[in-house]
């Protein structure tokens, strides 16, 4: 390469090359330490009846684990969590690991997504319906639903076009919320 490089940026750019290396190296680290741990979980684990179906999408994503996340998931849930339209395997570990496998602390779907605050939070004061907005979250489960719903207005699926239509009605913030708390109420009557 040729060119007029100053030694303060030449000196920045290999810290920062040797940084990204150390990432990579860590992440490696990560994803064996991950596996080793699937071998524990499974003692508990069922056994798959039939091959797992194709997953929905066809990318792989970058920071996805090098491991097989979708058998092991299927393995400790019993049920495929990436069939659920919006909800990628990246996706379900991330909810599985902030939610956890057993919901039977929440009795039905409503008290699970008002937990997420995606439940309208109505304020009645005399009887009289003063606001029914959404409260803020700071969750990660929240903001990865609202997440995977916007990703869901692009798609042609049934939520995408729920996505969509709400989108032009009420905004897309409103409807980010409202198709998540949908895939939320998947994602709970699946587990």
């Amino acid at each position: 390469m040729r060119g007029n490089y100053k030694d303060e940026h030449v000196f920045a750019l290999t810290q920062a090359l040797e940084l990204y290396d150390i990432y990579q190296e860590r992440i490696v680290a990560c994803n064996r330490r991950m596996e080793g741990l699937r071998l524990l979980l499974s003692h508990r684990s069922a056994k798959p009846a039939a091959d797992l179906p194709q997953p929905r999408t066809k990318t792989k994503q970058v920071s996805a684990p090098s491991f097989d996340v979708r058998g092991i998931l299927y393995r400790l849930l019993a049920v495929n969590l990436t069939q659920i339209h919006g909800i990628g395997v990246s996706l379900a570990l991330k909810l599985v690991a902030e939610c956890a496998t057993d919901l039977r602390s929440w009795p039905s779907a409503k008290n699970f997504t008002s937990l997420l605050f995606l439940a309208p939070g109505n304020k009645i004061s005399d009887g009289k319906l003063l606001s029914y907005r959404t409260r803020q979250s700071s969750g990660r489960a929240t903001a990865l639903l609202r997440l995977a719903a916007t990703t869901l207005g692009r798609s042609d699926t049934a939520l995408g076009v729920f996505y969509r239509h709400l989108s032009v009605r009420v905004g897309k913030a409103k409807a980010a919320t409202a198709t998540a708390r949908k895939i939320a109420d998947l994602f709970y009557n699946t587990l």
